[in-house]
């Protein structure tokens, strides 16, 4: 996959890499990155030598039909683990687990903190559960990733790509051993969580939203929906007033038409 899709993807849009040096030659990292872009899962990986495994949901490896069967070739191809994201507590513990399977084989294991893609380019706060507890089980050092511009490349609802020039920033490994032991304390999983999402928010330049960003999707969804609700209503409203102004013109030139029938009689 490094070959047929790595170096074509490279060749084509270019990526610049800062601090690639970071990433160590061997032995288990944790790669935390901001996520703007489905294709983040796949710059990132094309610019490094080793192998990067994501955890993906399920859905993109049951889909049925030929389709479905490519999709989810192509997700194993990449190293992508498939994780059911409807069971709740289930799915968090499933998706944590694949993260230290991989880590104890010595490989990279690459988590977005945010849980989803950004609604909007901004960085919005980071999820506890996964991140701190599969780097505190496994001890491995934390590399902050920065994804810049990806989410230009194809926005919502284009087909084609924009060729350009993505940019991916690595930031120096973090040491969480301080916390070795307090794995189970949600005030040691939210601090460090919150220190790995600032030395992203540095590496980035985003601006930082301290809310989870599915709720943001929702504040946005609903405020769309609210707006998508007011035309309707202004349409409506508009339709009405049009119908009642011709009703109105209709009405006169009936006025009318008896008036000029009235003088026409009187005159005769």
């Amino acid at each position: 996959m490094k070959f047929s899709v790595g170096g074509p993807l490279k060749l084509a849009f270019r990526p610049w890499v800062e601090g690639l040096e970071n990433v160590p030659a061997e032995g288990p990292a944790i790669l935390a990155s901001n996520h703007l872009s489905f294709s983040d899962s796949f710059f990132l990986p094309a610019v490094l030598d080793r192998k990067v495994t994501f955890i993906a949901k399920a859905e993109y490896f049951t889909t049925p039909g030929i389709k479905g069967r490519m999709t989810a070739a192509f997700f194993k191809g990449v190293g992508q683990l498939p994780v059911d994201r409807s069971g709740g507590r289930g799915a968090g513990e499933a998706a944590i687990k694949s993260g230290v399977d991989v880590l104890e084989r010595g490989e990279l294991f690459g988590i977005y903190p945010e849980g989803t893609r950004s609604p909007d380019g901004r960085l919005y706060r980071g999820k506890p559960g996964g991140l701190a507890r599969v780097a505190l089980a496994t001890g491995a050092p934390v590399i902050p990733v920065a994804m810049i511009d990806t989410e230009k490349i194809q926005p919502p609802g284009k087909v084609m790509p924009k060729l350009m020039r993505p940019g991916i920033r690595i930031g120096r490994p973090l040491d969480f051993s301080r916390y070795n032991g307090m794995e189970k304390d949600r005030f040691v999983l939210r601090a460090l969580t919150d220190e790995v999402m600032y030395e992203i928010m540095k590496l980035s330049g985003q601006e930082y939203v301290d809310i989870y960003a599915t709720a943001a999707k929702r504040q946005i969804a609903e405020a769309a929906k609210a707006q998508k609700q007011a035309q309707k209503e202004a349409q409506k409203e508009a339709q009405q007033e049009a119908q009642q102004e011709s009703q109105g013109e209709a009405q006169k030139e009936a006025e009318q038409a008896r008036e000029q029938a009235e003088k026409e009689r009187s005159g005769s």
